[in-house]
């Protein structure tokens, strides 16, 4: 009976350690985000590691895992609508799964710095998607087309009485006739429609 009991965990021992030799070597990666402003909105973000493969998000306090990471280099992202993070590339080494090595990236090109871990990444910058209002300036308003014609009205209100202060009798006479028919469009169709005839019977009897 004792040798059975032997023999049986002999084997469920040997069973165990086969279980966990045939069971890939994993990590968990823990880090934390840091922002200048600490709002509401913006404490909790997603974290992806190798462009989606991986992702988690950040607790309250800006704290994170990332289970069951296998072995090899990763790349981990901040995907934040509201501050910019470096971007960390992790190195896991089989044997050596629980101390990373860590290289940051502030930007796409920056040069790499060692960081350490668990990783810790303070925000760099903030997003900005609105521009900030002009003020006033009298420049914007000389390319405002209504502001443009309503100059040239007035302009046109001081300058006719000198324009037709310079004309003979007679043309002032023709000039004035043409503006009380932009005024009145019967008289305007009256000139195209019979109109020619009257005014030349005009020209004959002042002649």
């Amino acid at each position: 009976m004792t040798v059975s009991l032997t023999l049986l965990g002999f084997i469920a021992s040997l069973s165990a350690a086969i279980i966990l030799a045939e069971k890939p070597a994993s990590a968990t990666i823990e880090g934390r985000l840091l922002f200048p402003d600490l709002k509401p909105f913006n404490i909790t973000s997603r974290i992806s590691l190798n462009q989606g493969e991986f992702s988690t998000y950040s607790q309250t306090d800006g704290s994170f895992k990332l289970h069951s990471i296998p072995p090899g280099i990763h790349a981990l992202d901040v995907l934040s609508t509201t501050h910019h993070f470096s971007q960390i590339k992790i190195q896991l080494v089989e044997g050596d799964m629980d101390n990373p090595k860590c290289l940051e990236y502030a930007y796409p090109g920056a040069s790499k710095k060692p960081a350490s871990y668990p990783v810790v990444l303070k925000a760099i910058a903030t997003y900005d998607y609105f521009e900030p209002r002009r003020g006033f300036s009298v420049f914007s308003m000389l390319k405002n087309p209504m502001f443009l014609m309503m100059a040239f009205s007035v302009g046109l209100m001081f300058l006719m009485p000198k324009m037709m202060e310079g004309l003979e009798p007679e043309e002032r006479e023709r000039m004035k006739q043409q503006m009380e028919m932009q005024q009145d469009p019967t008289k305007m169709l009256s000139q195209f429609f019979g109109g020619g005839e009257e005014e030349a019977k005009q020209r004959k009897v002042k002649k």
